[in-house]
Parts: C-alpha cells; structure tokens; sequence
C-alpha cells in the first residue's frame, strides 16, 4: 500500500465529502504535476490543501492573487543590502512544496507568466540568476467559474500546464449538515495536524509511482484517444502530446494509490475527464448548443476501442 493512501484516508477523516478531491490532488502530487481546481467560493478548495500540505510535511506557502500584484512578489526579487554593498536575493512564496494560488484568474497575464517558468521547468530565473525549487513541488491554484470583471483567463498555454483541472461542487445535504456541525472542530484542529508521511516518503512514493508498468497497448489506447479529441466536430483544438503525457502519468499515479504495479484501461478512463477538460477548445457553433469538453470526452470514452486484456 501506497504511504500516501494514509494521507487521503485521513483527509476524508477531517474533510467532509472531499474525497474524489483529496485523490486527485495526491495524484497530482505523484505525478509530479500541478491541479488547478474551479469552483465557487465557500467549498472547502483552500482547506483541501492546507490539510494535504499538513499531513505530508511539506512546506506550505499561499498566495492571493489581485490585479496589482508583481512577478517578482512571487518569484522573489534581487534587494541592495546597504550594510555590506551587495545585492542580495530576496525568495519569494513560490519557494515551497505547496503552493496554494488563489484566484489564481485575477493577476495580470504578467504576473500568470511568472508562474510558466517554475511550473514547467522546475526552476525560476531572478535577474539572470536561475534556482532549482525543492522537490517536490505542487502547485494547487483555484478559480472561480462564475465571475467576469476585474478576472484575466487563463490562456491555453498556462493551462496547459495543469496536470489536471478538477471542478470542486457543493456537497449534499447531509454532507451540509456535517460541516455545520463540525466547523468550530475543523477550523480549531488545523493547526495541530500531525504529518502521516514525511517528505523522503513523498519522494519515494513519487518514483514508485513513475515505476508502474504501462503496457504496449495502453499507450496505443491514450494515441487513439487524443487523436480523436483532434477529429471530433465539436472540437476546435485537441490533445496535444503533452495531454497524451500527462494521461499516462495521471494513470500511473492512479493505479498506484490503488494498490497495483500496473496500468489498466480504466485507470485512463478514469483520468481522461480531468486531463482534457481544459485542453479542448469548442468550436462556437457548438458552444451555442451547450456542447461541452466534459460532453466530448464522454462521447469519446464511450467510441474509441478499449484494449482487450
């Protein structure tokens, strides 16, 4: 059993109908990719993922996103140290394990760039100085879907580098009932979470993780799956190969936290949802119509030929 189940166990223990949640962002973590969560305020995407950073013992740091706010308030800065007549570099939050972006659709698209660098690469340059950030490192940026002014969206690019894009909903009525109940517990217990897994566990996971077995035909399932997001009718823009990539790796991931050493096709079925999501663009004539990505992928899944075991 995967070291990090403990972690997603424990979660559901102190969240309340977070589950699928709590998953996806551990699997994002052993994917070594970044999830970008989308739903309206109030449903617990901020707490997901200060629990999460507490129960794995790694370094934690949020940012809030405003309009005004500067790459170099992110990414740190070089200060001039009167005293000794140097500069000096100043890090910013963006050196963590966790980074928490909230709101991540109110910067500036300068400020979102910043965020390309460190995202993809796993470095940031400051002034011509260029710094590895610790593994592992996660970003969860969270959005919300229903407002327009004073918000910048994300273009394809920056998207792109989500691993996958994860629509947080209300919760049911009793799950409502629940968090009433237990909100003064939860909000008081914060700070005294206990870690389950330490860092060299997370990092160990991570590469057991990168070890599960992809058979030949797994690989040609995901090749078919991302061509025919390119051929479908509703679609303006498909997969790209980096789509095809960050499906086997979410797959992997998900075997693992699952028990197995190797990749099934329900594994991809699984994950295909949360990969594509906010890679396909729709063509504005279906828009109208009320086509969606989430619509497409599901006439997919159900028209392109599982392998047979």
């Amino acid at each position: 059993m995967s070291p990090l189940t403990k972690v997603v166990e424990k979660a559901n223990q102190l969240l309340v109908e977070r589950e699928l949640e709590v998953k996806l962002i551990t699997v994002t973590l052993l994917a070594r990719g970044h999830v970008l969560l989308e739903g309206v305020p109030g449903v617990a995407k901020t707490l997901a993922a200060k629990v999460i950073a507490a129960l794995t013992a790694l370094k934690f740091q949020r940012v809030q996103m405003t309009p005004d706010l500067l790459p170099s308030d992110i990414v740190g800065s070089s200060i001039y140290d009167q005293r000794t007549g140097d500069f000096k570099l100043r890090l910013g939050p963006l050196f963590t394990n966790l980074l928490l972006i909230d709101e991540i659709n109110r910067a500036s698209p300068r400020t979102q760039s910043a965020l390309l660098e460190a995202m993809q690469e796993r470095q940031v340059t400051i002034e011509g100085t260029t710094l590895r950030l610790e593994e592992p490192f996660l970003v969860i940026a969270t959005q919300n879907p229903i407002e327009f002014e004073g918000v910048f969206p994300l273009p394809e690019a920056q998207l792109d580098r989500f691993l996958l894009k994860v629509g947080v909903g209300y919760t049911s009525r009793k799950g409502l009932i629940e968090i009433m109940k237990r909100a003064d517990e939860i909000e008081s217990s914060l700070p005294f979470i206990k870690p389950v897994v330490s860092r060299e566990e997370v990092l160990s996971a991570i590469e057991e993780a990168r070890a599960v077995r992809v058979e030949e035909a797994i690989y040609e399932y995901v090749a078919d799956l991302v061509q025919a997001t390119r051929k479908h009718p509703a679609v303006k823009l498909g997969g790209s190969p980096r789509s095809a990539i960050a499906l086997i790796r979410a797959a992997k991931a998900w075997a693992y936290l699952e028990g197995r050493s190797y990749v099934i096709p329900d594994d991809v079925k699984s994950m295909a949802p949360y990969v594509f999501s906010h890679r396909l663009v729709i063509k504005p004539e279906y828009e109208i119509e009320s086509v969606s990505p989430e619509v497409v992928i599901g006439d997919l899944l159900s028209k392109v030929p599982v392998p047979k075991p």
